[in-house]
């Protein structure tokens, strides 16, 4: 039969709907996994105190390193080649210097030991443009306290070098390498706080439970208790405000939101309440150590919310946003005259970015993408989400769909946090975007126990490890199934830490609700978690038995919570990766928990890396990541 052209017209308009259609029907083109796991294009930027420089971090043979840029004529330079370790991070001193550090391996003494961490700290001068090692030492943990104009060439650090378990504050000489005691620890204090010039005249105490906060009027003068909290409440000194003895503070005393307050030093009373939200905690703030004022304080509901409490600053961030909107941005560095300054920009659909702004003129000019391989328009939406628990409680969290047409009946990740005192937040994920490119819905629990919404909530999570928490996220799963989103066939959970105990509990617990579970560096077992605490975390022992449990009384409900004692209870597939030298892990146990899985007939894949920690990099990143996604096609796809 022959047809006329006005019926071919129309055939081909039937077809091209039909293929539009099938476009429509499919998901985004899938970006390879190296795309959302690489090391970052350019990343922790930074400006030198006297403004002529920017410095970042940047790959360079697949190790991150140190670069510098001359702001006058824009010429780079790689200051660091290490090929055998990444740079992780590194400060600017007053007299133009760049100290960075490292943690070496050293091989153990007997074959078959882990090998023995090795803490070097390292210093660039910009004048002889020369390294040089300037400290080396064994199995300790140190952090840079501070940095005082007085004195650039003194750097304020917090070691645990004279006793592993406690924390000693020393002055240490970058031109001379010379470490000298500030303020030995006397076996109590869990944090120092330095002001701009150096000094320490106020200290935090613990015995595990309670806490103390601790002022001196001088260097010379003993500490002295001036306010006593349980490890409910929480005061976190900020800095003094210049007006007589006050001190800002980050207090939830006598309150359920965390709030910016000023306390008086030599009393310990709350003066005066700056800025509280109803809403949520204040979790974050800036502050000005050269000009020596509180700028801005941020709280985290749904998504963050910044209050300016300087009108210089806020001038700044409205400029910045008028000209890059959408984005959420935050000042990161500055230098000391305050006319530059580092700002970085983030979105749910954004990796990140950092600008230069130049106050002279408000001139913004950018300086670096994190990963400028994904594209926006591929990356899907965060949006917050709440649901009510099964006795009545309001837990909020994130739903992430996956850019289909269809949008119910979804295969889910719950992807669960560490912690379990932290939270998840809106913003850039680079695993949660890996698996909505996947085609997964990926759903994200803020059970009760998480951080951010007030002292009752987190509260609520005291003893309810196993518990309320993770009946929490099961509630979740299936308010997603009510609502249509699941597919309630279809549904894996996946986490780290404590997110892959609750993993692996969901599935052991809840057989019902679960295809499979993917855990990275699982705890298995809480009676060796407790039992193995590192020595710096000692003090930490006793408010874990009070929000987790105690080994000696409540040794039933810890036996019944950890997954190590119910291999009988596992049917589901299992995907289990490990770190050899992940210093919270018992790899010994580990190996028999998969062991006694597979006698069990349970189908558990088990990778273990000797040489990775806790979190995974490089090509055993990419790895991983090839084997979730295998692992998730095989268990969750919906066939035909």
């Amino acid at each position: 039969m022959r047809r006329t052209s006005k019926q071919i017209y129309f055939l081909s308009v039937f077809l091209l709907m039909i293929v539009l259609q099938a476009c429509k029907d499919k998901q985004v083109s899938e970006i390879p996994v190296r795309n959302f796991f690489k090391i970052p294009d350019k990343s922790s930027f930074k400006i030198s105190p006297d403004g002529k420089y920017i410095s970042y971090l940047k790959p360079y043979k697949d190790q991150q390193n140190i670069f510098i840029q001359s702001l006058t004529d824009g010429t780079e330079k790689r200051i660091t080649s290490y090929t055998d370790f990444a740079v992780r991070d590194y400060v600017w001193t007053f007299d133009n210097q760049i100290v960075y550090y490292q943690n070496a391996d050293k091989k153990a003494t007997n074959p078959g030991d882990r090998p023995i961490d090795q803490f070097r700290m390292y210093a660039f001068d910009l004048g002889t443009m020369k390294n040089r090692v300037l400290l080396t030492q064994e199995k300790i943990r140190i952090k840079i306290l501070g940095r005082a104009k007085q004195q650039p060439d003194i750097l304020s650090v917090v070691m645990n070098k004279r006793d592993s378990t406690n924390f000693d504050v020393y002055k240490l000489n970058i031109q001379t390498g010379e470490l000298k005691p500030y303020v030995i620890n006397p076996g109590n204090i869990t944090e120092w706080y330095s002001d701009p010039d150096g000094r320490i005249h106020l200290a935090k105490s613990s015995d595990g439970v309670n806490e103390s906060i601790l002022y001196r009027h001088t260097e010379s003068a003993p500490f002295k208790t001036i306010i006593k909290n349980n490890f409910k409440n929480s005061v976190v000194p900020i800095a003094f405000t210049g007006e007589g003895n006050l001190f800002y503070a980050l207090s939830n005393v006598d309150r359920d939101k965390t709030a910016l307050v000023e306390i008086n030093a030599e009393t310990g009373k709350e003066e005066k309440v700056d800025y509280a939200s109803d809403k949520a905690d204040i979790s974050d703030y800036s502050y000005s150590r050269n000009k020596r004022r509180m700028e801005s304080i941020s709280w985290v509901d749904a998504k963050q919310q910044t209050y300016f409490l300087n009108a210089a600053t806020k001038a700044i961030y409205d400029d910045v946003s008028a000209k890059l909107h959408g984005i959420k941005i935050k000042i990161t560095d500055r230098d000391s005259a305050e006319r530059k300054f580092i700002i970085y920009t983030y979105a749910d659909r954004d990796p990140g970015s950092y600008y230069l702004y130049e106050k002279d003129g408000k001139k913004l000019t950018k300086i670096g993408d994190l990963n400028s391989s994904l594209k926006h328009d591929l990356l899907c939406e965060i949006k917050p989400i709440s649901f009510k628990a099964s006795d009545g409680m309001q837990i909020n969290g994130y739903l992430t769909l996956p850019q289909t047409q269809k949008q119910t009946n979804l295969p889910v990740v719950v992807l669960v946090h560490n912690g379990p005192w932290r939270r998840d937040g809106w913003g850039y994920n680079s695993e949660l975007q890996f698996l909505a490119n996947r085609g997964y819905a990926v759903f994200q629990v803020n059970y009760r126990g998480s951080t951010g919404y007030g002292k009752a909530y987190y509260s609520a999570g005291f003893k309810q490890v196993g518990g309320k928490m993770q009946q929490d996220i099961a509630d979740g799963v299936k308010w997603l199934i009510a609502q249509k989103i699941a597919n309630p066939k279809k549904v894996a959970i996946m986490g780290s830490g404590f997110g892959g105990f609750s993993a692996l509990y969901g599935v052991s617990t809840h057989p019902e609700l679960y295809s499979c579970a993917v855990v990275q560096s699982g705890l298995i077992n809480f009676f060796t978690y407790i039992k193995d605490v590192p020595p710096y975390f000692k003090s930490s022992v006793r408010m874990m038995y009070e929000m987790v449990g105690n080994p000696e009384t409540d040794a039933d409900q810890l036996r019944n919570i950890s997954p190590v004692f119910h291999t009988d209870k596992f049917k589901a597939p299992l995907l289990i990766f490990q770190g050899g030298r992940d210093p919270r892990a018992n790899v010994s146990e580990l190996t028999q928990f998969v062991s006694e899985l597979k006698r069990r007939k349970v189908p558990v894949t088990y990778i273990y890396k000797k040489d990775e920690r806790q979190s995974w990099g490089g090509h055993n990143r990419m790895e991983m990541y090839a084997e979730i996604e295998r692992f998730l096609d095989t268990n969750m796809r919906v066939k035909p």
